[in-house]
């Protein structure tokens, strides 16, 4: 399988994915031009609005191309910093939201893996357009196997990693979030570990994506949904100043 990545995939696929909203910015923005012929606009503020409709346009865009195309992600530079041995033989689970870019690029960074790759895309739960359109062109890693978040279909304790890259807040119910990852925590080995990759709704992706920041979840609430799913600890770095990586035992 090519693991080679197009150049502006990443800022793309966000482009693709969302496209509604940006059809949506240009007919408001095309509006607001065509008001201005009818109405008498303070040019302060109707060119302050402008601004604030490109600026929320265009810097997803170049936030997304610096984290998905420019800063390595996909190239694991990340993993180094979290003590994993890639040259033993481990059982690692990857679990997606429909939309699966890393399977692939996991096993050939720890080849001698056992490898398990789960979807737990609902449509009935999961009904965001983005989510819909991605799944429709995302990659299948073999033997996927489709599941409920609710319902892992593995023995417990035989796991060494279970990764949740930018998939995990496509799970919009914390209730749901929390028995997701009671089973994450049920099949991994007592000294084995779940790493989740995200953006927070914190300040930076907040300048970045406007109120599209609340799409993700804050820290705290990530925090607190590992503990009530029985997790003690947990450890933090980030990846570019948009994106966090969290490793719970």
């Amino acid at each position: 399988m090519e693991l080679k990545r197009k150049k502006f995939q990443g800022v793309l696929n966000i482009l693709s994915f969302n496209r509604h909203f940006y059809v949506i910015g240009l007919i408001v923005m095309l509006l607001l031009f065509l008001s201005k012929i009818l109405i008498e606009w303070n040019d302060i503020l109707f060119w302050g609005v402008i601004i604030a409709f490109v600026y929320g346009l265009i810097t997803p865009l170049l936030i997304s191309a610096y984290v998905y195309d420019f800063s390595r992600y996909y190239s694991f530079e990340w993993l180094k910093k979290l003590d994993i041995a890639t040259e033993t033989n481990q059982k690692i689970v990857n679990i997606n939201a429909g939309f699966d870019e890393t399977s692939f690029i996991i096993k050939n960074k720890i080849p001698n893996s056992n490898l398990s790759v789960f979807d737990f895309y609902n449509p009935d739960k999961h009904t965001e357009a983005a989510i819909v359109r991605a799944r429709k062109v995302s990659l299948i890693y073999p033997d996927t196997k489709q599941i409920k978040s609710s319902d892992i279909p593995l023995e417990d304790n035989t796991v060494d990693i279970v990764f949740l890259l930018s998939a995990a807040h496509e799970i919009r119910s914390n209730k749901e979030k929390v028995v997701f990852l009671k089973e994450c925590k049920r099949i991994v080995k007592n000294n084995g570990q779940v790493i989740l990759v995200e953006h927070l709704r914190d300040l930076p992706n907040f300048l970045a994506f406007s109120v599209g920041f609340t799409h993700f979840f804050s820290k705290r609430t990530w925090i607190k949904a590992f503990k009530d799913a029985d997790f003690k600890n947990f450890t933090e770095h980030k990846f570019t100043p948009f994106m966090s990586v969290l490793k719970f035992n």
